[in-house]
């Protein structure tokens, strides 16, 4: 079963194959995902590595959290579910952005 990894205080000057070959000292890198802001296509700063198996999920957790890569010590560490987002507005009434006049 593969293990899918979030990597962290990446460069922004990384690209996908730079971490691939980084990642695969570790193990079967089975994919890379850098993470883009949506507006501007510039990369945030941290992405995904799915590793082939759990173990070699965990052996590169222990070989790349907290070491240097292009000048940045990255952190590795097993990626968690995306949880569903609320909003960050209370629901009572505002009386903004209901519609209508008031």
């Amino acid at each position: 079963m593969s293990t899918r990894l979030y990597v962290g205080n990446i460069s922004f000057k990384v690209t996908e194959d730079d971490v691939k070959e980084l990642f695969s000292q570790a193990g079967e890198v089975v994919s890379v995902k850098l993470i883009k802001d949506a507006a501007t296509g510039r990369l945030r700063g941290f992405g995904f590595v799915e590793m082939a198996s759990n173990e070699e999920g965990q052996k590169a957790i222990s070989m790349f959290n907290g070491k240097a890569f292009m000048d940045r010590n990255i952190v590795v560490n097993e990626a968690k579910p995306q949880e569903r987002r609320e909003r960050d507005y209370p629901r009572e009434r505002t009386g903004f952005g209901r519609g209508g006049r008031r």
